[in-house]
């Protein structure tokens, strides 16, 4: 468990130390911009390295390093966690940050070029009015509960792609009260930065009666008739 900033310097060290240096600019240019706007809560700046930044880059290893390579989509990105920090530790990923509000995205871009990132597309968009297109990976921090999160998502994934989705406490309980309406394959990780919350991470197959109106297609096709 990441406990405190020291704590947290020294894993991103380990893990990261390539990076840290764009992630210094980040949170200095966070604590100036959060002067202008509420990015963050002003108590969670004294431990912005434990509460954002690992909290942040703990989901390139909670799925037990196999993150598919490819493109990454970060909805509702806000201040930038996770999208801005993902961009920072793998500058080679193409990340799409989508914010609906526009000093949120305008926040967003420019904290991406005072990093240097040229692998970052910031959206200003509702994500019900997102175009279709398949991503290798997707997250979301704080943006939905689940099952509205996976109705206006879904569209966005296919069976290969990874969902990293912090949900602080409330982990468990909105994998359960998900049902049997989505046919997935999700679980629940321990965060690493606090005892208290998981991120829900797995693979969303389609609507539980999508998959069987396509098995009793496919078998009638089968059967010859």
């Amino acid at each position: 468990m990441v406990e405190t900033e020291a704590e947290a310097r020294a894993w991103l060290n380990e893990r990261h130390g390539d990076a840290v240096n764009r992630l210094e600019v980040l949170v200095g240019a966070l604590r100036d911009e959060n002067e202008k706007q509420n990015l963050v809560s002003r108590p969670s700046l004294d431990g912005v390295w434990q509460r954002h930044i690992v909290d942040s880059a703990q989901l390139l290893h909670v799925s037990r390093g196999t993150i598919p390579p490819g493109a990454w989509l970060d909805l509702g990105s806000g201040a930038g966690f996770p999208g801005l920090v993902i961009a920072a530790l793998e500058p080679q990923r193409p990340v799409t940050l989508v914010d609906s509000r526009r000093l949120r995205t305008e926040w967003l871009a420019r904290a991406a070029a005072l990093m240097g990132l040229s692998n970052v597309e910031v959206m200003l968009s509702r994500v019900e009015d997102l175009a279709d297109r398949q991503w290798q990976v997707i997250s979301a921090r704080a943006f939905a509960p689940l099952d509205r999160l996976l109705d206006v998502a879904a569209r966005f994934s296919t069976p290969e792609t990874l969902w990293l989705l912090p949900k602080g406490a409330k982990a468990q309980h909105e994998l359960d009260a998900l049902g049997a309406e989505w046919n997935r394959v999700f679980h629940v990780e321990q965060s690493l930065t606090d005892p208290a919350a998981g991120i829900i991470l797995g693979h969303l197959h389609g609507r539980a009666e999508t998959m069987r109106v396509g098995k009793a297609a496919k078998r009638k096709r089968g059967s010859g008739r």
